[in-house]
C-alpha cells in the first residue's frame, strides 16, 4: 500500500448505495516497525473509540432514521480503517433500508469487522441519547499554563526527563497536542490525556514535547502509539495509558486509547467539552 492508493485527499462522489467495498483497510505494522515494534509484541493493549455522529438510513415504510454510534476496533487488529472511507461507506447507507437500528448496527460491525480484521464492536444510539455525555477532568493535572519556552516541532523524545526517586500516580492533561494528516497535511486537534505510576515526569518538559507533534505527519492511532513508546522508552513507568480525543472531522470523532494494562476493556470515551 502507497499513499497514492488511500482515499484521503482524492475528489470523491458520494454514494447513492450501500458500498461496503468502500472502506479502506490500512495496515498498523507499516507505522509500528518504524517504532520497533513487532505484530507479536505489542507493548501495550487498547482500542481506537470512533464516535459518529452523521449516521442515517431508511425505514421500510421511507422514512429516514438519524443516530449515533460508538464504535470500538481492538489495537490488535491487523489494520485500522482510514476515516474517508468509513464516512463515505456511513453515507452509502442513507438510502439504504433497515428494518430498525439493530439490524443497521449488525450490518455496521459486520462490514467493519471484515476490514479491520477483528470482531469490531458497534453500539447504536438514538439521536437523543443520554449515553454520549460530556466528561470533566477531575483530579487532573492541566499543563497548558506552563512557562515553557519550545522550538521544536517534531516529535522528540529528547525533551522528556524523569525526577529520579519521586514516585508518583497521576493524571496529567493538555489541549494543545496537534498533529497532521499524513495525507492531506491538514491539521488535527486533540486533548491528551497521560495517567502513569512511577518516576515523577516533569511537567515542563512533557508539556515540550507533546508539543513538538505540532507539525509532525502522522494518523491518529499512530500518534498515540508514538507518545506510549516514548514515555516508556525514556520514563518507564510501571503503568501508563494515554489517549487522545481528538476534535471531529467529517462526522467522526477518534479516541485511540493504550495502556500498559493487559486487562483494559474496550469502552466508549465520554467526550470533552472541546469535541
Amino acid at each position: 500500500m502507497t499513499k497514492s492508493d488511500i482515499p484521503l485527499g482524492k475528489p470523491t462522489a458520494y454514494p447513492a448505495a450501500y458500498a461496503p467495498a468502500l472502506l479502506f483497510a490500512v495496515p498498523r505494522l507499516a507505522n509500528r516497525s518504524e517504532l520497533g515494534i513487532t505484530a507479536g509484541n505489542l507493548p501495550f493493549a487498547g482500542f481506537d473509540h470512533w464516535r459518529a455522529y452523521e449516521l442515517s438510513w431508511l425505514l421500510p415504510s421511507g422514512r429516514p432514521v438519524v443516530a449515533l454510534a460508538d464504535i470500538l476496533v481492538p489495537c490488535d487488529s491487523p489494520y485500522l480503517i482510514e476515516s474517508k472511507s468509513m464516512k463515505l461507506y456511513f453515507n452509502s447507507l442513507n438510502q439504504h433500508v433497515f428494518t430498525d437500528a439493530e439490524s443497521a448496527g449488525r450490518q455496521m460491525q459486520q462490514d467493519l469487522t471484515a476490514v479491520a480484521g477483528a470482531p469490531v464492536s458497534v453500539i447504536m444510539h438514538a439521536s437523543e441519547a443520554s449515553a454520549v455525555h460530556t466528561m470533566t477532568m477531575t483530579n487532573a493535572v492541566l499543563l497548558d499554563d506552563l512557562d515553557v519556552s519550545m522550538s521544536s516541532y517534531q516529535p522528540d523524545p529528547g525533551l522528556l526527563r524523569c525526577q529520579t526517586g519521586t514516585a508518583v500516580e497521576e493524571t496529567v492533561y493538555s489541549h494543545l497536542f496537534r498533529s497532521n494528516c499524513p495525507i492531506t497535511a491538514q491539521p488535527d486537534w486533540g486533548t491528551i490525556v497521560i495517567r502513569y505510576q512511577g518516576e515523577q515526569i516533569d511537567h515542563a518538559g512533557l508539556l515540550a514535547y507533546l508539543v513538538s507533534y505540532r507539525l509532525h505527519e502522522g494518523f491518529h492511532e499512530h500518534c498515540v502509539e508514538q507518545v506510549f513508546k516514548d514515555l516508556s522508552d525514556v520514563c518507564k513507568p510501571q503503568a501508563l495509558q494515554v489517549s487522545i480525543n481528538f476534535l471531529r472531522r467529517g462526522g467522526l470523532e477518534i479516541n485511540p486509547l493504550r495502556s500498559s494494562d493487559r486487562s483494559v476493556v474496550a469502552h466508549p470515551l465520554g467526550r470533552l467539552l472541546r469535541q
